[in-house]
């Protein structure tokens, strides 16, 4: 006799946004895939040694607050603007707990901060943060 033991634990399931319908819907402009280029053309350079400044990551642990976010963003440019001699600076944006394993799992899992895992809601959130942060400069 054969026991059912699949997706026992599984009360729903709901589909979630398709990567290219977020791509449609928040997409990156021509600016932000320039900046986007050069950033990571110069991160290579630094890291293969054609480049003599020093790279700074910085940001918050995870951000849960776009409005927030895009003002770190722009105080940041104004920053590395300023040391760019020496610096590269770049801006980390994460968005989940990985170490967290209560609470708050962060913006994508959790967009509204109340435990209802509005997924779809969190990624498009997300996608357009990434792609207003992409533009600044």
């Amino acid at each position: 006799m054969q026991h059912n033991t699949d997706n026992l634990r599984i009360t729903s399931s709901a589909p979630m946004i398709a990567p290219n319908e977020l791509m449609e819907k928040y997409p990156l402009g021509e600016k932000g895939s320039v900046n986007i280029f050069q950033a990571r053309q110069a991160i290579k350079d630094i890291l293969e040694g054609r480049d003599h400044r020093l790279m700074v990551i910085v940001g918050p642990c995870s951000i849960h607050d776009s409005k927030s976010a895009r003002e770190y963003a722009e105080k940041l440019v104004a920053l590395r603007e300023s040391l760019k001699e020496d610096l590269l600076i770049v801006m980390r944006v994460y968005f989940e707990k990985p170490r967290t394993t209560i609470g708050w799992k962060g913006l994508i899992n959790d967009p509204d901060l109340d435990e209802s895992f509005n997924i779809d809601k969190g990624l498009k959130i997300a996608r357009h943060l990434l792609t207003d942060l992409a533009e600044i400069d």
